[in-house]
């Protein structure tokens, strides 16, 4: 089952499909820019649900992933 994240996501994606194709098709270079710009917002929140509904169905397994990047990260900005 969707969340609202992820359903809202999915709005916003078609949305900007829909914008830079209208963009595209009158030379409008600010509404295809900003339709690309709704995609990448689109699929950003749509990634959002998707990974609440990942956590939600295994708890254990996200948490632990979620250590060893945050692990990962630390290594990296300290260097190692």
């Amino acid at each position: 089952m969707a969340n609202s994240d992820t359903l809202t996501g999915s709005g916003k994606d078609i949305v900007g499909h829909l914008k830079e194709t209208a963009g595209s098709a009158t030379g409008d270079r600010s509404l295809q820019s900003s339709g690309v710009a709704d995609q990448l917002s689109g699929q950003g929140q749509k990634t959002i649900g998707q990974l609440k509904d990942f956590a939600k169905k295994r708890p254990v397994l996200a948490t632990t992933l979620a250590g060893v990047l945050g692990v990962a990260l630390l290594n990296t900005l300290r260097g190692k």
